[in-house]
Parts: structure tokens; C-alpha cells; sequence
């Protein structure tokens, strides 16, 4: 009987640690962030307030990956990704700009918004996906950079 009472009080005394432990989620998010530093991607958590016309709402708060621009860039652009596939800018204008086109087509479909700025290229990112999600991003913002 008494092996039973240590027993009990040592899986009470446990449990709590338990609730430490990261979910298998937050696991697999924290990994893919880590793997985006090792490939020169910054992250960051931002809140961002997205148009009212976006077929589907994206979270609040949504990762941001970016990595600086080369010197002698200074264009400055945002799209969104109204459907998989269509980017589309603040005015509802489908990007014109073939090459950039092409780069924006590479990307996975939960890709929210890429915006360039005079010194960073981001791009906001849902996470859902792997190591293959994460290079295509990597390689589209080389590219974009």
C-alpha cells in the first residue's frame, strides 16, 4: 500500500512537467524556424492587418521570414495571394512583372504576402509544410532579394 502512495506522489509531483513539454506542433514549428536560420532566413512573429477582400483570413499573428536586399535595390512592392497561385497588389492589380511572376508562382499556397522594401524582403507564411515548403521560400527570396 505504502509503494502506492510513492507512486502517486511522485507522478504528482511530475505532472507538471508534463505541461512544459512543447506539442508536437510547436515542435515541428520551432524546427522549421531553426532549419530557415541555417538557411540565412530571418523569422519573426508579427500582427498584421490583412485587406478585407482576401478570399480566406490569415491569422492575426504570422510568421515573417525575410532576409536583407542587396545594395542598389530600391523598388518597393507588396502582394497578396488571393488564391492559390493569384497575386494580386493593394489594389487588386494582378502583378504585371513576369520574372517576379515567376517567382511568386513557386511559392506553397500558404503563403500569404511578399513585400519588398529599400533594405528587407519578406514574406508572411502560414508554416504548414516541410523542408521542401521551406526551400522554395528560401530560394524564391534569394531570388527576390
Amino acid at each position: 500500500m505504502t509503494w502506492w502512495i510513492v507512486v502517486l506522489l511522485v507522478a504528482m509531483a511530475l505532472s507538471p512537467l508534463v505541461w512544459l513539454r512543447p506539442s508536437r506542433l510547436q515542435s515541428g514549428q520551432m524546427a522549421q524556424r531553426l532549419a530557415a536560420r541555417r538557411l540565412g532566413l530571418g523569422m519573426q512573429l508579427t500582427q498584421q492587418e490583412w485587406p478585407h477582400w482576401l478570399e480566406s483570413s490569415p491569422p492575426a499573428s504570422c510568421a515573417q521570414y525575410h532576409r536583407p536586399r542587396r545594395s542598389g535595390r530600391s523598388d518597393c512592392w507588396s502582394y497578396w495571394q488571393s488564391a492559390p497561385g493569384v497575386w494580386l497588389n493593394q489594389w487588386r492589380e494582378p502583378c504585371s512583372d513576369p520574372a517576379l511572376q515567376e517567382c511568386l508562382r513557386e511559392l506553397p499556397a500558404d503563403v500569404y504576402k511578399v513585400e519588398a522594401g529599400a533594405q528587407m524582403i519578406a514574406l508572411y507564411w502560414g508554416e504548414r509544410g516541410g523542408e521542401v515548403e521551406l526551400g522554395a521560400i528560401a530560394g524564391a527570396l534569394a531570388k527576390l532579394a
